[in-house]
């Protein structure tokens, strides 16, 4: 008997077993994609369109680190820092292959108001040198960078703290529209702070609730001390800038490289500001002395970390909310995935590490993300190359930017801020789709200007879950129920008899941004598991969605070989809707992607029952197949449609033969 016990109490620790060589080749691969792709990489077809995304992305990377280095208040030799070091570490841990890290204007915007508060402007010129301290710079710039990059280390912290809690699972809570708004209201804020440059005043830093409104009142109340030379130079620049980039999208399939304006620009204005003196002249400013070199790394005063606490979480959420929004858009394109936990580890170390070497808070940019895309980037090399040419500004090109005028580093800046703008284009679409994402969205952007990014991003999120929670049935839960499974048979115009079996899972529920992710992946399992074979009845009960009906058509006349799991079935898919109640936007954006992801795999999706609502908004979002009808009545008529293309391509094949 005791030996019993003893054996029984044995048991767990038989099967426990020692970590081998490869399970920590599996972890490392995991932790680590670049070893997945860096492996796999093609020289002959990805270094050149590599090569040349990287030499545009790096013009970027100069231009805005520079930019938001000043609106993160700090020297804008930093911005540069802020351009290299976090690209390389996210190449390492990230997974986004389009993902262009570095310097980011809502995170520079945040991190500015912990300057500001606890370094002030003071009357020391930004060109003051010292010879105790880093590269010649002022001790005030030196506590200013200090700041800053105690908000970068603490935001990262709160990063890597959220990888290890696993909450990258909690951010499907996150919806389109509340990032939209969110990222919107930002960079309206990024472009109000940039009015003084853009419009030559000198005014003192305003921030806090209602900030954004105080500003443009202190504008209005000075507006006499405007310089007009700063004011012409800037919508000269804006609009040269805007002209050319649309020319390059609109030609970029013609030309195999784009044209730099910004870096065109930036040379431009430099030689004609040196050489008209227009900074004694006419009193324009420009950017000062940038030091060479990069200085060796120091660790962030943690005596601070107290202090800018507030910041660095609004940094690491709002940092990640945006970088995770182009990943995961990148991932949907190019159709790889994103994991959302690994992007917490990436973007957290990036802040984590790179605030030892003087930057500022970094995250993946809209601008950068998108110049990826036109210029034919293939992977994360095209981020590494322009760390290269990042790192010639540094050690030789920098100190030549003395001349830049801040009116054009600002208008870089709103134009770069083009693609976040724009988003107001996206009310009309949740309009059409669905109304309470419109008022959710608009909302979510008055909270964000009235407040800051963090402060809407907050409302947003509370704000949707409440609705929905508050729009859920109380009656309906996410049980599987009426489920059935029968075969027929069915008579084709080529007499050949076929096995048809159908499968009925229905579920009454709504299919919000709450369940969209989990709908998607249950529909993928359920095709996945029909292409390799029949599924036990077990497995199919498991699966949580709205009322399936899977049909797999085989052309073997009934047989004993019939009745064996066919390996590459055609498989149809029918959804019936008569179970959604509602869906938000989320919601018919995921139905559009189930659609798209099935046609790629040659399998005929139809809906049935749906409201009339929902068919406006999923043709109003999505390019649906305009040749054949995917909407039906009623599941009998969705399964006709099936019989009758399948009679139809038969006589096809059977006139080809």
């Amino acid at each position: 008997m005791t030996g019993a016990k003893r054996k029984k109490k044995s048991m767990p620790w038989s099967k426990m077993r020692m970590p081998r060589c490869e399970d920590f080749k599996q972890w490392c691969r995991r932790r680590l994609p670049i070893l997945e792709w860096a492996t796999h990489y093609s020289l002959k077809e990805s270094l050149l369109p590599d090569a040349v995304s990287g030499m545009m992305l790096a013009v970027q990377q100069v231009a805005q680190g520079l930019a938001f280095a000043v609106l993160s208040s700090v020297h804008p030799v930093f911005g540069l820092y802020g351009s290299l070091f976090p690209a390389i570490i996210y190449v390492i841990f990230g997974m986004g292959r389009h993902v262009a890290t570095g310097t980011f204007a809502l995170t520079s915007l945040i991190s500015a108001n912990a300057v500001e508060r606890l370094v002030p402007l003071s009357s020391q010129n930004l060109t003051t040198r010292s010879n105790t301290s880093v590269l010649g710079l002022s001790d005030f710039e030196m506590q200013r960078i200090g700041v800053a990059a105690a908000v970068s280390f603490l935001g990262g912290v709160i990063q890597v703290a959220m990888f290890v809690l696993q909450l990258g699972s909690a951010t499907f809570l996150i919806t389109e529209p509340v990032v939209s708004a969110m990222t919107t209201g930002a960079a309206t804020h990024v472009v109000t702070s940039q009015a003084k440059y853009l419009l030559g005043m000198k005014m003192p830093h305003i921030s806090g609730p209602l900030g954004f409104f105080y500003i443009y009142a202190y504008i209005f109340k000075n507006i006499k001390s405007v310089r007009l030379e700063a004011l012409l130079l800037s919508l000269l620049s804006i609009v040269v800038l805007v002209l050319v980039k649309e020319l390059n999208e609109q030609f970029k399939r013609k030309i195999k490289i784009v044209l730099p304006i910004d870096l065109v620009l930036m040379i431009a204005t430099s030689l004609t500001c040196y050489c008209t003196n227009m900074e004694n002249t006419y009193g324009l400013e420009v950017v000062g002395h940038i030091p060479k070199g990069i200085p060796p790394p120091r660790a962030p005063p943690m005596n601070l970390l107290s202090a800018v606490i507030t910041e660095a979480f609004g940094v690491a959420l709002v940092g990640y909310v945006a970088s995770l929004a182009l990943a995961q858009g990148s991932a949907k394109k190019f159709r790889y995935s994103v994991d959302d936990n690994q992007e917490f580890l990436a973007h957290g170390l990036s802040n984590v590490i790179a605030s030892f070497f003087f930057c500022i808070p970094s995250a993946a940019a809209m601008g950068r993300t998108a110049g990826l895309y036109s210029t034919g980037a293939k992977t994360q090399v095209a981020c590494l190359i322009s760390c290269i040419f990042v790192l010639i500004v540094i050690y030789t090109i920098g100190p030549l930017l003395y001349w830049l005028p801040m009116c054009v580093l600002a208008s870089i800046i709103v134009v770069g801020l083009k693609g976040m703008l724009i988003q107001f284009r996206d009310l009309k679409r949740y309009w059409n789709v669905d109304k309470i994402d419109w008022g959710i969205w608009v909302s979510t952007y008055i909270f964000t200007i009235c407040f800051a990014a963090n402060v809407g991003l907050l409302f947003g999120v509370v704000c949707t879950t409440a609705i929905v929670i508050g729009r859920f049935p109380r009656a309906n839960t996410l049980s599987t129920k009426n489920m059935k499974e029968m075969e027929f048979k069915v008579k084709t115009e080529m007499d050949d008899e076929t096995l048809q079996r159908v499968k009925i899972i229905s579920i009454n529920n709504p299919l919000v941004f709450l369940n969209a992710k989990k709908f998607h992946n249950d529909i993928m399992n359920i095709i996945q598991k029909e292409n390799t074979g029949n599924q036990p009845l077990d497995e199919i009960r498991k699966v949580r969605s709205t009322l399936l009906i899977i049909l797999c058509y085989s052309s073997v006349p009934l047989t004993e070989e019939a009745t064996q799991p066919c390996l590459n079935p055609k498989c149809s898919l029918i959804l019936d809707c008569s179970g959604l109640t509602f869906s938000d936007y989320t919601g018919v954006s995921m139905l559009i992607e189930v659609y798209m992801d099935c046609k790629n795999k040659s399998v005929d999706v139809s809906l049935v029952h749906c409201a009339a609502s929902l068919i406006k908004a999923m043709k109003y979002c999505g390019n649906l197949d305009s040749e054949k009808p995917i909407f039906f009545e009623s599941v009998s008529a969705a399964i006709s449609n099936m019989h009758l293309n399948k009679n139809l391509s038969m006589i096809s094949d059977h006139s080809e033969i």
